[in-house]
């Protein structure tokens, strides 16, 4: 059961490499002009936070359009670091921090607007998607803590997260998508225990 939950991967990895030459040079270039990975990581949390007010107070497009727009800030900090040959574990753990705090900014706000607007049904399900989302991230940490390896597996990982809110934010389908994050978060998160179970040869 274990490698057929395993089949089901997120593009992110493919993506990634499509990109990876382009975000080479530009984190080359943005290297050159002295400017620290970290210090990029902290303004990536600008986009969320612009974004997370716009979706609070109905501006749904445009929220999504200041997260495509700040998109590549995700990215770049760790080309700067690998073309400084700063990579770092604080600098990871600054990371995976800001990336808490800015997919917190953006369910909260999910819930703002529907909690605003009387709908219940889209306010308990970013309830859910969101303690997915978390669940996903914090099984790959403990893992990794625990000796057992990145567990990276399954379908919503974070990019694909991003860009499920994005399309939502500028389609408009809010409560569709958001109950595809809940299934689907939910989901990922037993997938990467099961996988992490595997890793640690124990049986479930």
């Amino acid at each position: 059961m274990i490698d057929r939950l395993n089949s089901f991967n997120s593009p992110s990895p493919i993506l990634r490499r499509w990109f990876s030459v382009a975000l080479s040079r530009i984190g080359a270039a943005v290297d050159s002009l002295g400017i620290s990975p970290n210090t990029i990581t902290l303004i990536g949390l600008l986009p969320a936070l612009i974004a997370a007010w716009l979706i609070g107070t109905g501006a749904l497009p445009l929220a999504g359009v200041v997260l495509i727009l700040g998109a590549p800030l995700d990215a770049l900090d760790g080309a700067v670091a690998r073309a400084a040959g700063k990579v770092t574990p604080f600098g990871a753990l600054l990371d995976s921090t800001v990336d808490r705090y800015a997919d917190g900014l953006l369910f909260a706000a999910f819930t703002w607007y529907f909690a605003g607007r009387g709908e219940t049904a889209g306010f308990l399900l970013t309830l859910i998607a969101w303690i997915g989302g978390f669940a996903v991230s914090y099984i790959r940490a403990r893992a990794e803590a625990a000796g057992l390896g990145s567990i990276q597996g399954g379908l919503f990982d974070r990019l694909v997260r991003m860009l499920m809110l994005i399309g939502m934010l500028l389609s408009g389908w809010l409560l569709p998508g958001m109950l595809i994050l809940a299934v689907g978060t939910q989901a990922t998160a037993l997938q990467r225990l099961l996988l992490a179970a595997k890793a640690g040869k124990l049986s479930l």
